[in-house]
């Protein structure tokens, strides 16, 4: 519970309590933690970007680039069984998944080194790529109607370069920049540029530790991954905004209160909205890792790490570190601008 503190009222000095401040209901002393969460916050950052250089990540075929195949399958057949077949034929490690029902089967390869363009590290034309996908398909087609289902009918073939799949990647690393430059400039203009800085360092730690935890266990990393990258963004930004504008509230409706403590009483006060929200974004999210099947498993389990971090650094991080950058309640009130003369007696009589 928040400490109370010491007013003056007409030249004395009374005691006036932080919870008679928030109308008389409890006022969490959240900011009490504050430092030793932060630091904790940013020793995770750290490891993070350590994890993440010594590691590196687990690159999906949106960025190393092969060749996905769609297969409609007469009848379910156990996955493990297609990726025993693939693995004897020679395609290596082959990413299997459901996609739909359990007769549509998604089949990932990685580059085909036998085309000599590829070889060569010249990205294929579109008759090459046609090429490609054609003799790959037969292939697969051969393969499935003999060790799986005589019935079995391929849907597409796509072929995805390795020139292709790295510029998907540096779009992505510049969309996910580009969204907290804006993000920055955004809080900047509409609050305070206190509360900016500590918003874009909160979504940059959110997105940090969230790429730590995919480069540690070694997540497959695809354009579902980055797309869950910029949805945490958009999350842990409306929740910090939420914050931040009870703050700003706050700090014109509190007078006698410092900016401690009107900071725990707009974090208490919006405590039950966050909560809530994150309870309820958290329950879609683990439906959708339950019954979404493998092809949305990576997206549910990011978007649910970086949920539970985005509630954390709207608190411990953004709000704090707004603290800590010296916001007051002076920055929040208009000034009034004197007309030019205004000190100087009037000359009319």
């Amino acid at each position: 519970m928040a400490s109370s503190q010491l007013t003056k009222n007409n030249g004395q000095e009374a005691q006036v309590s932080v919870e008679s401040l928030n109308h008389g209901r409890r006022v969490i002393d959240f900011l009490r933690f504050g430092f030793i969460a932060f630091v904790i916050s940013m020793v995770l950052v750290v490891a993070s970007l350590v994890i993440i250089f010594v590691k590196g990540f687990n690159l999906g075929q949106d960025f190393t680039g092969g060749t996905t195949i769609e297969i409609t399958l007469s009848k379910s057949v156990a996955l493990d069984d297609i990726r025993a077949s693939l693995k004897q034929a020679g395609y290596g490690e082959p990413v299997v998944q459901n996609y739909g029902g359990s007769r549509d089967i998604i089949i990932r390869l990685p580059v085909i080194t036998e085309d000599t363009s590829i070889q060569s590290g010249k990205e294929p034309d579109a008759k090459e790529i046609q090429k490609i996908n054609s003799v790959v398909g037969a292939k697969i087609a051969d393969l499935m109607h003999q060790d799986i289902d005589s019935e079995a009918k391929i849907k597409r073939v796509a072929f995805v370069g390795p020139t292709v799949g790295s510029e998907l990647a540096q779009d992505g690393i510049l969309a996910i920049c580009a969204a907290l430059i804006s993000i920055l400039i955004y809080i900047g203009f509409r609050f305070e540029w206190r509360f900016g800085t500590g918003a874009v360092v909160a979504l940059a730690h959110d997105v940090i530790i969230t790429a730590g935890y995919l480069s540690l266990f070694n997540r497959e990393l695809d354009l579902t991954i980055v797309a869950a990258m910029l949805s945490i963004i958009g999350y842990s930004l409306n929740d910090t905004i939420v914050v931040f504008d009870r703050i700003r509230e706050n700090f014109r409706k509190i007078r006698r209160a410092s900016p401690y403590d009107v900071i725990n009483i707009s974090l208490t006060q919006t405590l039950s909205r966050t909560l809530m929200t994150s309870a309820t974004t958290l329950a879609v999210v683990v439906i959708l890792y339950i019954f979404g099947g493998t092809m949305l498993r990576g997206f549910s389990e990011t978007l649910g790490v970086g949920i539970l971090l985005g509630t954390f650094s709207s608190i411990y991080v953004a709000a704090y570190m707004s603290l800590k950058m010296g916001v007051k309640r002076e920055h929040f009130i208009p000034q009034k601008i004197e007309a030019e003369g205004a000190d100087q007696p009037s000359i009319m009589r």
